[in-house]
């Protein structure tokens, strides 16, 4: 047993794990990134922690990990390929550092999957904001005008 004497719940906020958010896309920033050693310590990945800007999920965060540093050339392509999508969604071409990219508003596509049997959020993809973009998140559940 542990002796777990002055600690109040009541006075610290809950540790719940939100449900993932439906697929859709999400006005984000980028708010978090590192520079993380893979499992095997053979390789780095990029980390990205996005915060949802705007709509009913406001507040919400999504991750995104970009294997740069990888014996996998494939991987360390298709991890170039995303962060070149995010500087392009940011208008940031030419970072020194992650933290250039950071607060700054773009459109991230989010998917629905499953880990576990548990329903898991997995970025798909980064788009810049232009003046046809929506002002708040659009998901695949919504009905079309139309409908």
């Amino acid at each position: 047993m542990a002796n777990l004497a002055g600690f109040d719940a009541t006075q610290i906020e809950s540790n719940d794990r939100p449900e993932a958010i439906p697929a859709g896309k999400y006005k984000c920033v980028a708010i978090e990134s590192e520079f993380k050693d893979t499992k095997d310590g053979k390789g780095k990945f990029l980390q990205f922690c996005f915060e949802v800007i705007e709509g009913e999920y406001k507040g919400r965060r999504l991750w995104d990990r970009l294997n740069l540093v990888n014996s996998n050339a494939e991987a360390v392509n298709i991890a170039r390929r995303t962060l070149s999508a995010i500087c392009h969604a940011v208008n940031v071409m030419q970072p020194n550092d992650s933290a250039q990219l950071h607060n700054l508003p773009m459109i991230v596509k989010v998917a629905l999957t499953s880990y576990n049997g548990e329903p898991k959020n997995e970025v798909k993809g980064y788009e810049k904001i232009s003046r046809t973009a929506p002002a708040v998140a659009t998901t695949t559940t919504e009905k079309a005008p139309w409908a």
